[in-house]
């Protein structure tokens, strides 16, 4: 309790240090008059007296110092005195201290950026209770890749033999047509089972959640249950407290209202902000004939996570889950050749921390955000370097400060200790800043890590893992550029630095070899950062430059949610050809036609058999009439499919059959029939209950289908007109036209709300914003990549800049001596000049040897580019050398314009 007292009484004294200064210096005043009075009373005269009590009384100074060190925190006293001293000192010198600011704001600010985003998609945890015992499930196979999503029979499998999860529980992303009064507006939510909410223990802000009774086929006796958010709540019910009960028709069927969920909750996937929760087991009530439950094990599409049982480890649920595989599959699926197939990959349930949720996403951008990553250390090691030399140039300028207090008494543990607290002032100030600028830029690249997918979004918000991250980059950084500095700035003997004149002129040995060093990894860790976004960015352009087999330009994609529309058949076709007519009437269109899969995004692949029966897989596409002259894909042979192409068996009465048409690509003939002209040839397709048989009507030439980065695969085209029963019969049009999107959005809109008012508005969105959505990886690690190597140079600039400033003023007087011996201006120019000219070339050699080593991990990511590519690598120079030129060249300047004898003077 005593020590506690103590050291709390101590703690409070370092925040009244006046108070106590006053009031010791008044004790400390009386105490040497009473003496003074004491001698005075012996006969001794007054200025006698007062010497006689000084003596006796000791140091006051040395008194006062040992009061202060008894009454508070030494080491405490000590930092609050350094804080003081170094923000006076920063104060002085505002020039230097913006620039070592903004360099680690560039650094630092760069680094919590994209942590926030490695943050939000990877490390933050669900806002649930417990989130730690979550776990995701999937479906190993052999050495292949997992499968991360499951069929519902499995899932059900998963439900009765779960092991050591108290609970396993499916949810999926859907977009709901939900009806407002006569119009219909498409609102995400999700399909969860019955046990989804019991597993993310998240009380419902008012009702209940959805239970296993809900989770069944029919719903429950009272009807089918809805849960909504609180968004959905305040926005569409204006938080009316009547909601429970209240009817909602989704996809043409009625809900009953019977929970909201609070706003922090958002279900089991971080990127999704779903509004209305659904029971798994009504999917194929709302989607009919496009169930993914009627597809049974052929529809891999739910993502599966569970609840550990308390106590259970992970390592007991992944043995659990995998000796029940064998089990759950023989259970869940009669189809002995299907089970016997997949038991040839030797599948195995295995499971994985789930604290974090589940998303697909992180998939595709784990590994660019890592590599991103790198490339902010390179920036921010590049902000150290740089301040380290800009830190010794200036130690150099207050060499006779720093001498005068070591003179004085001050230990170099002491001077090195204070050098340091400047250094962390600056490096607190620089992630400040840049912590204040994180949010919006990481913001804003969420948008573009998202974009193409519609209702996902990514917190970035600051929390206690990036104030985390920000702080110890701080003390890191902090370290590696005040340190050094520091070391060296009081590391000479004291006599000579008391004789060393402010503007003497350094002898050879006392060169400083060391910043050159640093100036020069400074340098090649710049080229380096350049190298990797020269390669980058040269890959991208030659992705958009590699050529789509069709022109993007001026193509606009329409896509129409008409699954719920109640049209099949002749109607289905008569709507679509009625669009089609009216569209090519709108002012600029130039084509028209439809695609059931949009390029760039899902696939659709079936088998079909070549001369010998072989079965190929090929990708598939169901196309409208003039497809190809709209998309500009060129038809090589053959003719285009026509609105009289129609299914057999007579499915629209109106008209005759015309036999099933197909249209191949050039790879897609070939591969099928590569003995022969294909044009007429018959086609198979083992479609499980029977056999298809289509006549090759055309061939077109390669497309690409669902990546731009893969060259385009074997591709068959079957006719829209054909596909009346398919289970989609939302369709994408494709309009070509010369007029701006804008106009022809509202006409498309207006077309529709006239022809079909219940349906919800359509989509639309230019081809080249699919393309650009569709790389969306590349994209962002491209602009983060050259936003980098831009702060690289900018902070190589500052650094080359500072360090010859700092050295030229301290040669004023050498050169004034020069210059008055006769040197011309323009001889000092370039003495000045080519100070950093050897810097920039030894550290450029560093870099281009490194780079050719270091960009080796960006070989996954580069498209028909070489880590060796010679315009790269010479443009990367090329720039380090104009950033060097521009950084030496006002120095130099400044050097050629300094009067002889006023800088003699001076000295």
């Amino acid at each position: 309790m005593d020590l506690a007292r103590t050291f709390l009484s101590r703690l409070a004294a370092i925040f009244r240090v006046r108070q106590l200064d006053a009031s010791l210096d008044e004790e400390l005043r009386a105490h040497v008059e009473m003496a003074v009075e004491d001698h005075i009373r012996r006969g001794i005269p007054e200025p006698e007296a007062r010497r006689m009590a000084l003596r006796e009384f000791g140091g006051v100074t040395q008194v006062r110092e040992a009061y202060r060190v008894q009454r508070a925190l030494p080491v405490l006293e000590q930092i609050r005195r350094d804080v003081r001293f170094g923000i006076f000192q920063l104060w002085k010198s505002p020039g230097f201290t913006l620039t070592a600011i903004l360099s680690l704001a560039l650094g630092g600010g760069a680094n919590v950026t994209v942590f926030s985003l490695i943050n939000g998609l990877l490390l933050r945890p669900l806002p649930v209770p417990e989130s730690g015992g979550l776990v995701v499930l999937e479906m190993a196979r052999g050495g292949l890749r997992p499968f991360n999503s499951l069929p519902e029979p499995l899932f059900r499998g998963l439900e009765r033999r779960h092991g050591a999860l108290r609970t396993v529980f499916a949810f999926d992303r859907a977009p709901f047509q939900v009806k407002s009064g006569s119009s219909t507006e498409i609102i995400f939510g999700q399909y969860v089972s019955g046990t989804f909410f019991d597993a993310l223990e998240t009380p419902p802000l008012l009702g209940r959640a959805l239970t296993p009774e809900d989770d069944r086929r029919g719903g429950d006796p009272a009807g089918f249950a809805a849960v909504i958010s609180e968004s959905l709540w305040n926005n569409r019910f204006h938080r009316d407290l009547a909601i429970l009960g209240r009817r909602m028709v989704i996809d043409n069927v009625a809900f009953t209202i019977v929970g909201v969920m609070p706003r922090r909750f958002f279900g089991a996937d971080p990127l999704q902000r779903p509004q209305i929760f659904v029971p798994l087991a009504d999917e194929e009530v709302l989607n009919g004939e496009r169930s993914m439950i009627k597809f049974g094990k052929g529809a891999w599409w739910l993502s599966v996570m569970g609840r550990l049982t308390p106590g259970a480890t992970l390592v007991q649920a992944n043995s659990q889950v995998s000796a029940a595989t064998g089990a759950i599959l023989h259970e869940t699926v009669s189809d002995a050749g299907w089970i016997k197939r997949m038991e040839e990959r030797h599948p195995s349930f295995q499971v994985e921390s789930g604290s974090t949720g589940y998303t697909y996403v992180r998939l595709e951008f784990r590994k660019p955000l890592m590599a991103v990553f790198a490339m902010c250390g390179g920036v921010l090691l590049l902000a150290c370097l740089n301040l380290a030399c800009l830190l010794m140039a200036r130690a150099t300028a207050r060499q006779r400060e720093l001498a005068t207090r070591m003179a004085l008494g001050a230990s170099r543990s002491r001077l090195i200790q204070q050098l340091l607290v400047e250094g962390l002032l600056l490096g607190i100030a620089g992630t400040a800043a840049g912590l204040a600028i994180a949010p919006v830029v990481s913001r804003l690249l969420a948008v573009v890590l998202l974009s193409g997918q519609e209702g996902a979004y990514l917190d970035t918000s600051l929390d206690v893992r990036v104030f985390a991250f920000a702080a110890a980059a701080a003390i890191l950084a902090t370290l590696l550029f005040a340190l050094m500095p520091a070391v060296k700035a009081t590391s000479r003997g004291l006599m000579d630095r008391m004789k060393d004149g402010q503007h003497a002129t350094l002898t050879h040995e006392r060169r400083p070899i060391l910043s050159r060093i640093l100036l020069g990894a400074e340098v090649g860790l710049a080229l380096i950062l350049v190298v990797g976004a020269g390669l980058v960015a040269t890959s991208l352009l030659r992705l958009y430059n590699s050529g789509e087999g069709f022109d993007p330009h001026g193509l606009e994609n329409i896509a129409f949610s008409m699954d719920k529309a109640g049209l099949k058949g002749d109607a289905i076709i008569s709507f679509y050809q009625e669009m089609a007519r009216r569209l090519s009437h709108v002012p600029g269109v130039t084509g028209v036609s439809y695609q059931r899969i949009s390029l760039f995004g899902p696939e659709w692949d079936e088998d079909f058999s070549d001369t010998r029966g072989t079965s190929h897989d090929t990708f598939v596409n169901a196309v409208g009439p003039a497809y190809f002259s709209t998309m500009r894909i060129p038809l090589l042979a053959g003719r285009e499919f026509t609105w009289n192409d129609t299914p057999p068996r007579n499915q629209m009465a109106q008209r005759p059959s015309s036999g099933l048409k197909i249209i191949l690509n050039q790879s897609a003939a070939g591969q099928l029939f590569p003995d022969r002209n294909a044009l007429g040839q018959p086609i198979r397709q083992d479609v499980g209950n029977g056999i298809n048989t289509y006549e090759v009507v055309g061939i077109v030439g390669d497309a690409k289908y669902n990546n731009l980065r893969s060259t385009a695969p074997p591709t068959a085209y079957v006719a829209m007109p054909q596909q009346t029963n398919a289970d989609d019969l939302s369709y994408i049009a494709v309009v070509r036209s010369a007029s701006p999107a804008g106009p022809l959005a509202a006409a498309v809109r207006a077309i529709t709300a006239e022809m079909a008012p219940s349906v919800p508005a359509p989509e639309v969105n230019s081809m080249m914003t699919v393309i650009d959505d569709s790389i969306g990886a590349e994209r962002m690690m491209t602009m983060l990549a050259v936003f980098f190597a831009i702060c690289a140079l900018v902070v190589t600039a500052i650094g080359l800049y500072g360090t010859l400033a700092y050295a030229t003023a301290r040669r004023s007087a050498e050169i004034g001596i020069r210059m008055a011996l006769g040197a011309h201006r323009s001889q000092v120019a370039f003495m000045v000049f080519g100070q950093n000219l050897g810097v920039v070339i030894c550290g450029a050699a560093f870099g281009l040897a490194t780079s050719l080593l270091a960009t080796r991990a960006l070989t996954s990511f580069l498209f028909l580019t070489s880590i060796r590519d010679p315009w790269v690598l010479a443009g990367s120079i090329l720039a380090i050398a104009l950033t060097a030129c521009l950084a030496s060249l006002l120095p130099a300047l400044r050097a050629a314009h300094i009067e002889p004898m006023a800088a003699i003077r001076c000295e």
